[in-house]
């Protein structure tokens, strides 16, 4: 017997009604939930036991601080923070933080250390960097920038320093081509193929030979440009395939331009004589323009969306730079043989960063607010402080670096410096204390003699804490009561309330110090700078 039409319809309006209470009480996809959310569910996972708990606010707070404007809060921004009541205030501070002019500050010294390794401080290579990350320029963008630099272009010119930077003469020497090839596989792609020059690699099944000179012929003919003031290169014409022979070998080999596990690039058959869009002119020193220039080829294939290794390799840095270690550890050592800890989150970030346009500042805001990053460096139980680093289960304590170190030192004593002289000078001297050598990657700072005798002995810092007009001791000495004095030099330069022990120690030191009061606050605070806790980030 037919339904009536009448009837047809109520029900359908129930069944409509049903469904949208259905979808209403549904999980959301997963796609929709938010990165942060996703990557902590990983870690938690594969966790294998207990997770540390949440930083408390002063901790997060400083390590937040330390991680994008790259200094310690003020005594005001950590009261302020500590007295917060809101529920999203550290989602706030985070948003805050990335908007503030200081984020393009501090990954400018970050992606400054990481890509040129100390070799050079070029005033147009700092440009580029810094005028990048406050325009939150996308990082595919950057990297053909790199790889590509366009002379004629003046606010991105200086990104030819890291070709400049490795083809310059030092003594003797020949400009270090190789390693200026190491370098293109190991900042870009998370592939060191340096001990695949002459022959397959022998520890790592997965580096070939053919995938060095590939890269080789990418940028084997780049040429240091001498006639301009900033940095700038030129590229001799590629009219055939690279020809190279393993040591352990006879039989000859040929590449052409061949990003590491892909396809050759065709060179294209051009006349020797007709190798130029425009001519080199040796009257004006201009280089000329090719017909197929591998540098910019190398630029157009390699920070490409459909190039896994080079999302990879980028979310892998970020992760390193926000959770003290590498999800594939060393950084440029992917490999089969030398897996990532969590490969489905490391696929899970290439993924969504390469969806997001290359965004770093997105990931960086994602990663910020996950759980992991927010657990406190206190483990949760003896069995944690046997697992793994790469369990992430409680927060990854990491040394500051030097200029992390500088800035913070100036916040917390109190010392102003205005001008660009001096800071880059008070640069030069932290630098030559705390970092690394040139040339030397800088993904750890470890402690050494020469950085404690120069934070001992040095006159300009140990000046900082002499009592000067309005600088921290300063206003410490104008506390009459000791309590008020302690928990404020704590929250200046530890960005934290004193423990009640630490308090009754320090007011004790303070009361039974043989010589000027100011003298005692000034050891005092000396002695909580040059702590461990105030190099690490925790």
């Amino acid at each position: 017997m037919p339904v009536p039409a009448t009837d047809l319809l109520a029900r359908s309006l129930v069944l409509l009604i049903a469904l949208s209470w259905l979808a209403w009480d549904a999980p959301p996809l997963k796609g929709e939930t938010p990165l942060h959310q996703r990557i902590d569910l990983i870690i938690a996972e594969k966790a294998g036991g207990s997770l540390a708990e949440q930083a408390t606010d002063a901790e997060f707070l400083r390590r937040i601080c330390l991680d994008f404007a790259g200094r310690v809060p003020t005594s005001t921004e950590v009261k302020d923070f500590l007295l917060d009541k809101r529920a999203d205030k550290r989602t706030a501070m985070i948003d805050r933080l990335l908007a503030d002019t200081r984020y393009a500050d501090r990954m400018t010294d970050l992606f400054n250390i990481m890509l040129i390794e100390r070799r050079s401080k070029h005033e147009e290579w700092l440009k580029f960097l810094k005028e990048s990350f406050a325009a939150n320029k996308p990082w595919d963008q950057m990297t053909r920038e790199i790889l590509a630099p366009d002379v004629d272009n003046e606010s991105n010119r200086g990104s030819a320093m890291f070709y400049t930077a490795r083809l310059e003469h030092y003594g003797q020497n020949p400009p270090d081509v190789p390693g200026l090839v190491r370098d293109v596989g190991r900042m870009f792609l998370g592939v060191d193929v340096q001990c695949a020059q002459c022959h397959d690699h022998l520890f790592v099944n997965d580096y070939k030979q053919a995938d060095y000179q590939g890269l080789y012929a990418f940028v084997g003919t780049a040429t240091l440009r001498t006639d301009l003031k900033f940095p700038a290169v030129s590229e001799n014409p590629l009219l055939q395939k690279i020809a190279f022979k393993s040591v352990f070998a006879s039989d000859e080999m040929k590449t052409g331009p061949r990003l590491p596990g892909g396809n050759e690039v065709e060179i294209p058959a051009i006349t020797k004589g007709q190798e130029y869009l425009v001519p080199p002119d040796k009257k004006l020193k201009t280089p000329g323009v090719l017909k197929f220039s591998p540098m910019r080829v190398l630029a157009e294939t390699l920070p490409r969306k459909d190039n896994p290794a080079f999302a990879k390799n980028i979310v892998n840095r970020l992760w390193w730079m926000m959770m003290g270690r590498g999800l594939v550890d060393p950084l440029d050592l992917h490999h089969s043989d030398n897996p990532p800890s969590h490969p489905e989150l490391l696929d899970l970030l290439a993924s969504e960063i390469t969806a997001h346009a290359f965004d770093i500042k997105w990931l960086l805001r994602e990663l910020a607010l996950s759980e992991t990053y927010q657990r406190s460096t206190i483990l949760p139980d003896e069995a944690a402080a046997r697992a793994p680093l790469a369990t992430y289960r409680a927060a990854l304590e990491r040394p500051l670096s030097p200029t992390q170190l500088l800035e913070s030192l100036l916040r917390a004593t109190g010392q102003p410096v205005h001008d660009a002289k001096s800071v880059a000078e008070l640069r030069d001297r932290f630098d030559k204390a705390f970092a690394n050598p040139p040339k030397e990657p800088e993904v750890s700072v470890a402690p050494t003699v020469k950085g404690a005798l120069f934070f001992s002995n040095d006159a300009v810092v140990v000046a900082w804490f002499d009592r000067q007009e309005n600088n921290t001791v300063d206003r410490l000495s104008q506390l009459s009561d000791a309590v008020a004095l302690v928990d404020e030099a704590y929250l200046t330069i530890l960005s934290r309330v004193p423990t009640e022990l630490e308090r009754t120690d320090a007011v004790r030191f303070l009361k039974d110090f043989a010589g000027p009061r100011e003298r005692a606050i000034s050891h005092l605070t000396w002695a909580m700078a040059s702590s461990t806790e105030f190099f690490v980030n925790h």
